[in-house]
């Protein structure tokens, strides 16, 4: 029988995350002092808007960017810094995380982290914002090289909501979903022209996919890049296009993906699955399949992190002289047995080791918390009422007052559980 106790105060162990997974972290947790503040890099509120931080960026790139400082490294590493906050920030997925959690939350969710992401990373995102976006190609305003060609488009990336149970939750558990895709062409493998014909650079753009403008401002020469009109900036025309795609290379499908779902996860949770999303038009790489997770509630029990709260009636007599009683458990067996002391208080909580659920990431358990409740029937038969009255005549104590001093059950769980 597993061993209870009255609560008491213990350790609270840091949760842990497998790679894919991003998990909202306790409101309050400080962020380690290494780690700089993106929105203080970026001179900004933690409440910005989208322009807002692509107007702060913009400024702050031009004055860091190495090839406006002869090439200095303090200048490179404040570019690196500044494109990598701005890289998250832009993104709501990201910036949800990194308010949450902070860089350990990003580096744990299957992204590059700050560690992984460098110049080359740097430079590419400025280059993608600011080069096609309509802010001017600013690789030539430092004396950069033009681009080559744009690559193939990316796929969009599909979102798909799983219901996860609490059993689930406690063993972890692998599941098939149905999602319907963009899926490659099987008559034209992607190409999105007529098998037999192909397609060829598009004279507009001579098959960049862009379109430069060139323009004189108080910085110098300043380029403007545009998707190409003609060819929609896929660097190519097709004269025939296939007749099962419509030379776009992609069709709807429906396809299987299997996922595994490891235990100790929450609603808060998402694993992202690389490249399992919708194919590129005309062969170009698949996006990201991003799988939202939505754990059921089960009416017997409250989860707060890895414990479970579970509230116990019982009669007088029990709680009076004791008694072993039966609880639910939410792994699969029907019941755990539970030691009631003699003299239990109504709201008393009793803890059972290893009865909640897994940290995730962890094979270790959480506990089950048992809160009494002393449970008085509405209606007395006769014997009862006589056994009351003599019970109250014999009564030499009496009962403890409660006011505004005294700690709530919910109080008392925070506490042990260090919030």
């Amino acid at each position: 029988m597993p061993s209870a106790r009255r609560l008491g105060a213990g350790p609270v162990v840091p949760l842990t995350r497998p790679a894919l997974l991003l998990r909202r972290a306790p409101s309050g947790r400080p962020r380690p002092e290494h780690m700089a503040d993106y929105y203080q890099l970026l001179g900004l509120a933690r409440d910005a808007g989208p322009e807002e931080i692509k107007k702060a960026y913009r400024k702050l790139a031009v004055q860091h960017h190495p090839d406006k400082n002869d090439g200095s490294k303090e200048s490179e590493e404040r570019f690196k810094e500044i494109t990598r906050a701005y890289e998250v920030l832009r993104d709501p997925d990201q910036r949800s995380v990194y308010d949450r959690y902070g860089e350990a939350g990003l580096s744990r969710g299957g992204g590059a982290g700050a560690q992984g992401f460098d110049f080359n990373d740097a430079l590419e995102v400025f280059m993608r914002d600011f080069g096609g976006g309509g802010f001017g190609d600013l690789g030539d305003l430092f004396g950069r090289g033009r681009r080559g060609p744009r690559g193939p488009e990316k796929g969009q990336g599909v979102r798909v909501r799983v219901a996860v149970s609490m059993k689930e939750v406690v063993h972890g558990a692998k599941k098939t979903l149905k999602v319907q895709l963009l899926d490659t062409c099987d008559r034209c493998a992607g190409a999105g022209a007529e098998p037999g014909t192909q397609a060829h650079a598009c004279p507009t753009c001579g098959g960049t996919g862009e379109e430069r403008v060139v323009q004189r401002s108080v910085f110098g020469q300043l380029v403007s890049v545009h998707p190409c009109r003609t060819c929609r900036g896929a660097g190519q025309v097709i004269d025939s296009p296939c007749r099962r795609c419509n030379g776009d290379g992609r069709v709807r499908g429906e396809g299987e993906i299997e996922v595994e779902i490891p235990a100790g996860v929450s609603s808060e949770n998402y694993i992202t699955m690389r490249g399992r999303g919708n194919a590129g038009p005309r062969g170009g790489p698949r996006g990201d399949l991003v799988v939202l997770l939505e754990v059921e509630e089960d009416a017997r029990f409250v989860r707060d992190g890895s414990q479970l709260l579970y509230e116990l009636p019982v009669t007088v007599g029990q709680a009076a002289l004791g008694d072993e009683v039966e609880v639910p458990t939410v792994d699969g067996r029907d019941t755990t047995r539970v030691r009631v002391p003699p003299a239990t208080q109504n709201g008393t909580v009793l803890r059972v080791r290893g009865q909640g659920v897994p940290d995730l990431g962890s094979t270790r358990r959480g506990d089950l918390l048992v809160r009494i409740a002393v449970w008085i029937p509405e209606r007395l038969s006769a014997e009862q009422e006589r056994l009351y009255r003599q019970l109250r005549a014999v009564e030499d104590e009496a009962p403890e007052r409660i006011d505004a001093d005294r700690k709530g059950f919910w109080s008392k769980v925070k506490e042990a559980l260090g919030g």
